[in-house]
């Protein structure tokens, strides 16, 4: 691959990568920067879109085609639904979908929007490459589905819903409209996330005390991706 688009959310996913990189031309475009950059030769553009579904789908949007990236990994935190997932656990989804889509008014499944999928499926080669790294590196990468929607879930019951209906072991805010756009663009995608809270009451107090040292987790396992790529 040539070059490939990096994104996170938030300023403090991308900050750990930002750090490791070097050759860095910042570009403004739609209100946001991206940050074109090498890594050992690789060629990288990094992106955090600002939180929630459109603001992400305008990031990948722009990272896939006016970058002309070849593939896209996304790289945060987000919240666990399985018990079997903890704090800083890592996680690859396999694939993704949107938890607040609701046209069952019309017959459709929740999630569902015709001419589109329920879920979007994470690219294997992408994968087989954040396996091999976790088995190399002798890390416990967790795989499952991920629900996406504009909201931040700190409900115990929202949680239970979303896995039932979705059979999902974690959510957030972003990847279901990243893995839309990158399907829709044909390009191969991987998303990546590290557990900072339980989407329980708690939610929004461990959010802010495990942000930084999740997003460094993914980050960290994200560069270990990278090296096998170089």
């Amino acid at each position: 691959m040539k070059k490939i688009a990096i994104m996170g959310a938030m300023a403090e996913e991308i900050a750990p990568m930002l750090d490791r990189v070097e050759g860095v031309v910042e570009c403004n475009l739609a209100g946001n920067v991206y940050y074109e950059c090498k890594y050992k030769g690789l060629s990288l553009v990094i992106a955090y879109s600002k939180i929630g579904k459109v603001n992400a789908a305008l990031s990948a949007s722009i990272l896939l085609n006016h970058f002309s990236c070849e593939a896209l990994i996304f790289s945060g935190v987000a919240g666990a639904i399985s018990p079997e997932l903890k704090i800083r656990d890592l996680l690859l989804a396999t694939k993704l979908c949107q938890h607040d889509v609701d046209i069952t008014a019309f017959s459709h499944p929740f999630g569902f929007i015709p001419g589109g999928q329920l879920f979007y499926e994470s690219d294997d080669k992408l994968n087989q490459i954040a396996r091999h790294v976790a088995k190399k590196q002798g890390i416990v990468l967790k795989e499952g589905i991920i629900a996406t929607g504009d909201q931040f879930v700190a409900s115990t019951e929202r949680k239970q819903w979303i896995g039932e209906e979705f059979g999902a072991i974690a959510l957030e805010m972003e990847g279901g409209s990243v893995a839309a756009v990158a399907a829709a663009l044909n390009r191969p995608f991987c998303v990546l996330r590290a557990i900072s809270d339980a989407a329980d009451t708690d939610a929004s107090f461990n959010f802010d005390t495990f942000l930084h040292e999740s997003a460094k987790e993914s980050a960290d396992f994200l560069f270990l991706m990278l090296d096998t790529l170089v």
